[in-house]
């Protein structure tokens, strides 16, 4: 199992920030705001050539509802720890906060290496000083914004981690699931409920989630990765910079995603808000699955309501399978995945170009695109161009000109004949011209000859045909 060093300190000591510079990432989300962190965050690292994985926590001793859930979160990370990084302000200096974590850290039993951060400005001999009461043998003096010190704690790490096990030459890529929605619709107890364990952070109260967090995650031998993300609302109702960076944030988390499944409140139904995330979702390419959570709710009634308002609100979208759930009690969660997973393989997309132009073939006798200014649009050839999300090419005269409404025709043909349920389907018109039409004919110098041959030759017969109209 590979080592776990873990996170912890005060909010707003720099964990986050120190969590990103040992990880190379921006993964984390940074802000000058007390208690950002809230949810454990995962994260991979090499020191000296030894993997481990570094948890990012969320801050400890801070008052407020969230308290006692940080701590218990960051007690999980402690638990299968190998050591424990101690981050404390070189600024605020030493304070009856730091010195109840570290009586906590030391009843964990836990390896102790104690990060005196934000010493930029400052000597660091004496910005340390005071932080020697605490008693922990192995001290570091960093500013993790600039990367001050930072060189000497990772040489630490590669000499404390243990051998990690060796990393296969070939991993098997892990299906990227994005759960995305509004707030308070269910997304991090749906996770909890797939992971087995507590994992995220829930409240019955919006805004519980602030950051994407991934999750590595197996179900029959197929790997996942899920990525909880924050709930988005209409930009008229985001405030605070926090809340800003954390819509985009899951904004990103669609882009990167390989399936996105989009968390509905079936007690609320299918609001404007959701049809907008759904419109981002189908936007960034990737596959999509509807999942209308608190289905266990609803009586018989509501439901047959329920079905019928989505039915005609995602009209627009009919390619998108609908999954009934309860994610706080699992129902349907199981098979909600299993759909996750069969989108992700339709989306792999493995069509021959024989099989392509076949298909083009029959869409287009059935029905034939229209014209243009009375020339007809022809559609000759189609090729693969890609992956998650299918994309095809299509070459032809006009292609350019094609309306939507027969583009939108060819989508969803092309979506029936190779199964891709789930999937966007892109499409890339391409008019076929003359290829050589930039390229200069230079001539050889017999060509050149025979040319000025011909060319007197013409003006020979244009002399004798008008001397022969003269005399007529």
């Amino acid at each position: 199992m590979t080592a776990q060093i873990v996170l912890v300190g005060r909010p707003n000591v720099g964990k986050s920030t120190l969590f990103n510079r040992l990880t190379g990432s921006r993964d984390a989300l940074v802000a000058d705001v007390p208690g950002l962190t809230r949810d454990r965050r995962y994260g991979r690292a090499q020191f000296g050539g030894k993997p481990c994985a570094l948890i990012d926590t969320g801050g400890l001793g801070a008052d407020g509802e969230f308290a006692d859930l940080i701590g218990e979160q960051a007690d999980m990370a402690l638990a299968d720890a190998h050591c424990a990084l101690f981050l404390v302000d070189a600024r605020a200096g030493l304070t009856a906060g730091d010195e109840a974590i570290a009586e906590l850290l030391r009843r964990s039993g836990r390896r102790i290496v104690l990060v005196i951060n934000k010493i930029d400005g400052l000597d660091a001999e004496a910005a340390g000083s005071e932080f020697a009461r605490l008693g922990f043998a192995d001290t570091f003096r960093v500013a993790a914004n600039h990367g001050r010190g930072v060189a000497a704690l990772t040489a630490f790490l590669a000499r404390l981690l243990p051998e990690g096990p060796a990393v296969p030459e070939t991993v098997p890529q892990a299906m990227r699931a994005a759960i995305i929605g509004r707030p308070n619709v269910g997304k991090s107890t749906l996770v909890n409920q797939l992971l087995g364990e507590r994992r995220q952070i829930v409240l019955d109260r919006p805004g519980t989630t602030r950051d994407a967090i991934e999750i590595p995650y197996q179900r029959r031998g197929e790997r996942f990765l899920l990525i909880d993300t924050a709930g988005v609302r209409r930009k008229g109702r985001v405030a605070g910079i926090v809340e800003k960076f954390s819509v985009v944030k899951a904004l990103d988390a669609m882009e990167r995603a390989h399936v996105v499944v989009l968390v509905l409140d079936g007690e609320e139904g299918v609001v404007d808000q959701d049809l907008h995330v759904l419109k981002l979702a189908a936007d960034a390419g990737a596959g999509l699955v509807v999942a209308v959570n608190k289905w266990d709710a609803l009586s018989g009634d509501e439901r047959r309501r329920c079905r019928a308002a989505l039915d005609r609100r995602l009209d627009f979208i009919p390619w998108a399978p609908l999954r009934c759930i309860s994610a706080l009690r699992g129902q349907g969660v199981g098979r909600l995945m299993d759909e996750a997973a069969a989108v992700f393989r339709r989306g792999r997309f493995a069509v021959s170009t024989a099989a392509l132009n076949r298909a083009l073939g029959g869409l287009v006798g059935e029905h034939p695109p229209p014209s243009k200014h009375g020339r007809p649009i022809k559609l000759r050839y189609a090729h693969k161009l890609g992956e998650h999300p299918p994309r095809i090419g299509i070459h032809g005269s006009q292609a350019e000109a094609l309306p939507a409404s027969y583009v939108r025709y060819l989508e969803n043909g092309f979506r029936e004949a190779f199964d891709l349920l789930g999937n966007p389907v892109r499409l890339v018109l391409r008019n076929g011209g003359n290829p050589y039409a930039e390229r200069a004919n230079v001539l050889s110098p017999r060509q050149q000859r025979q040319r000025a041959r011909l060319m007197r030759h013409r003006k020979l017969r244009k002399r004798k045909t008008r001397n022969r109209k003269v005399h007529l």
